[in-house]
């Protein structure tokens, strides 16, 4: 959503920002397009934001904040569920081709686990720590988180500490082996999503994981839940 309309009337055109202080002013409506990104906010209604913003600045705000503002989040998420259910429908076709495929199992919770290659050493306890090398990607191949992202060095995380998709999936994978795990939003970020690292509420996520390493009490360095 443009930021330079702040202040200015709703037929003022706003000019790129050029200055250091410009460019600054249009960080902020970034940061703001950001915080009402879970409104899905059709164009129409960009256009009311712009006007209550340029209301605001001129002192005549045309409704009271004290009596809407609190609607604010009820409206919020309404939006979220229904943008959520929209991506599960979205999801449930790749679901259903991913489960079909040669050598995949789908479990009773809706992972869809598929084995890429096969390890020799032992699978992992749900309270283990391993170490992994993983790549992260939407259903449309949009690559979201990977250790490749990260240096290139494998993650290091307690198995109890990821999403349930994880703590399931990689339990399967035998040490030196890789699989693909397909992880419906029931057992990733559910319909909160995780908007941030461009995942929508309701996202089915795809991740390929090669366990390196199972480790040893006292072994983790570093991790961040998946």
């Amino acid at each position: 959503m443009p930021a330079a309309f702040v202040g200015c009337s709703s037929a003022t055109t706003a000019k790129a920002p050029v200055t250091d202080e410009e460019k600054t002013i249009y960080a902020v409506g970034l940061s703001m397009s950001q915080t009402m990104a879970p409104l899905q906010l059709t164009p129409a209604e960009v256009e009311i934001v712009k006007l209550a913003l340029s209301d605001s600045a001129a002192g005549k705000p045309a409704v009271k904040l004290e009596e809407w503002g609190p609607k604010i989040r009820d409206l919020a998420q309404a939006r979220e569920v229904k943008a959520a259910d929209a991506e599960k429908v979205k999801a449930k076709a790749y679901q259903d081709k991913a489960a079909a495929e040669p050598g995949a199992v789908k479990t009773a919770s809706g992972l869809i686990y598929k084995e890429l290659a096969a390890g020799t050493g032992p699978t992992p306890a749900p309270t283990d720590i391993v170490q992994v090398q993983y790549k992260g990607t939407l259903t449309d191949g949009t690559e979201f988180d990977s250790s490749a992202k990260h240096g290139g060095e494998p993650l290091e995380i307690p198995l109890n500490q990821v999403i349930p998709c994880w703590t399931e999936g990689v339990q399967r994978i035998k040490v030196g082996g890789k699989a693909q795990l397909v992880c419906p939003s029931d057992i990733a970020y559910r319909d909160e999503g995780r908007p941030q690292a461009g995942i929508a509420g309701g996202a089915t996520l795809v991740f390929e994981v090669e366990l390196v390493k199972i480790l040893k009490p006292g072994d983790l360095k570093s991790g961040d839940k998946k």
